[in-house]
């Protein structure tokens, strides 16, 4: 016997999942692999210098410092798996030992005017590339109070003892400006690049739990169909069953009321389920292929009586009509585009359909107050800023509602433009979407198109600048 899905089955998933709620936390194999190669760093300095040049410093200090780092490491790989995900509390603390550890070392070694000393910002480089921005902003102010002491308090450089080694103290500042300043554009650099890349590893995440959801949803039909066949066989015994027990009771025996009913229960439970097994069978075809003025009117029916008219236009349509295979990220990326200009439209949306042989192309237009040229420039982005927003805002998506939409549009084969409607016109928005029809049409431009899908794209834009 089949299991037969619930509706929590194809409830929108939970955001944000898991994986994602712990992107900020640091593989253990990751960490002691560095504090590893650090260890063995700074043992080999150490013996380099005190039996390889034999300059004269706190060999039994430091050797000391090192094995506490060594211990730490040791302690980590027996306390976690290597697989395990340390949270934040444990990362920063382990970082603040690797800013602590090497600042006594150099304190032994003569401060920042050690040439090592540029290693007291690599903790603060791997927590802006992995940590939160307090934490980033937390270790580095840690370094630079450590270079600061650095500067003032320390033994002195390893050198021979009959030509003493002393910066001038000009020098030493220079130093110390420098490893302040390199600290905080690499530390402010690397924070950027690794928030945008798990900024749109998490949209991306969004946009393919999206997509799962839509095709649980297409699936619907097969299952309902599946379902009805699976009750037919039970069904029909108790619809026998049934029967046979009006034909053996009186009409005036006080069970026959009850029995009457039973009967006509059950064939209106059979009649039920002769409609869900015909979704298979008689509406799979036009469920699985779809014309495009069909496609659109399903997009735009749910958002219809929301006090917004919608209108459908048409504009130069050459040859028979597009047929298209029922894609779900298509219907939920019109569908948002079409949502959107719903929710910031003044009275009227219009939705403008055309086709040639070579290209089918959708404008989705709205009377509101277009988008601001700040938004304009980043839109698509996942997670806008509402504070970038001007009089066209995204509302609590933060622009990944388009950001899904405009990708799963652009994996159809679309090309994607958004601006706001020419002078002369009406104000508002515009978004123009063009697909190759090869890349749509079910009869056998598709094949072709998933065989060399460049072959349908020129250099030119799909839409001219006059219009978006």
């Amino acid at each position: 016997m089949m299991k037969l899905p619930g509706p929590s089955d194809f409830d929108a998933p939970a955001w944000p999942p898991q994986n994602l709620r712990e992107s900020q936390r640091m593989r253990v194999a990751t960490l002691t692999r560095l504090r590893w190669l650090s260890v063995g760093g700074q043992l080999a300095a150490c013996v380099f210098v005190a039996w390889g040049l034999w300059y004269p410093y706190p060999v039994v200090a430091c050797l000391a410092l090192i094995a506490v780092s060594a211990l730490l490491n040791i302690a980590i790989g027996f306390r976690f798996l290597r697989t395990d995900r340390l949270p934040v509390r444990q990362v920063t603390a382990i970082l603040t030992f690797d800013i602590l550890q090497p600042s006594g070392l150099l304190f032994l070694t003569g401060g920042i005017q050690n040439p090592f000393a540029i290693f007291l910002i690599v903790p603060a480089m791997i927590a802006a590339a992995t940590q939160p921005a307090a934490v980033t902003v937390g270790l580095g102010i840690l370094a630079v109070l450590a270079a600061t002491f650095l500067a003032f308090f320390h033994y002195p450089v390893p050198w021979p003892i009959d030509t003493p080694f002393n910066l001038p103290f000009p020098y030493m500042g220079g130093m110390w400006f420098a490893l302040v300043t390199t600290m905080v554009f690499a530390t402010f650099y690397i924070y950027r690049v690794a928030a945008e890349a798990r900024t749109l590893s998490n949209a991306l995440t969004a946009t393919e739990m999206v997509l799962q959801r839509e095709n649980h949803l297409t699936a619907l039909d097969g299952l309902a169909a599946a379902a009805a066949h699976e009750l037919g066989t039970p069904l029909a015994t108790i619809a026998l069953v049934a029967k046979e027990m009006g034909r053996s009771t009186a009409s005036d025996h006080p069970m026959r009321e009850d029995i009457d009913l039973l009967i006509t229960q059950t064939e209106r439970c059979r009649s039920i389920l002769r409609q869900l097994s015909s979704l298979s069978s008689s509406s799979e075809e036009h469920m699985a292929h779809l014309p495009l003025l069909s496609l659109v009117e399903e997009v735009i029916a749910p958002h219809r009586d929301f006090g917004v008219e919608i209108r459908v236009t048409g504009g130069g349509r050459d040859g028979a009509e597009p047929v298209l295979r029922r894609n779900p990220g298509i219907l939920y990326g019109l569908g948002n585009i079409v949502e959107n200009a719903v929710d910031f439209a003044d009275a009227l949306v219009e939705v403008h359909v055309a086709w040639t042989g070579e290209s089918v192309r959708i404008e989705v237009r709205d009377d509101g107050a277009g988008f601001s040229p700040d938004v304009l420039s980043r839109i698509g982005d996942p997670y806008v800023s509402p504070r970038e927003g001007g009089p066209r805002q995204f509302g609590g998506s933060l622009g990944l509602g388009v950001f899904i939409a405009k990708t799963l549009l652009e994996r159809s084969g679309a090309q994607i433009v958004f601006g706001n409607r020419p002078e002369g016109e009406a104000h508002g928005a515009m978004v123009g979407i063009a697909w190759p029809r090869a890349a749509l049409d079910i009869r056998g431009g598709d094949r072709a198109y998933a065989a060399e899908p460049h072959r349908f794209f020129t250099e030119e834009p799909v839409f001219g600048e006059p219009r978006l």
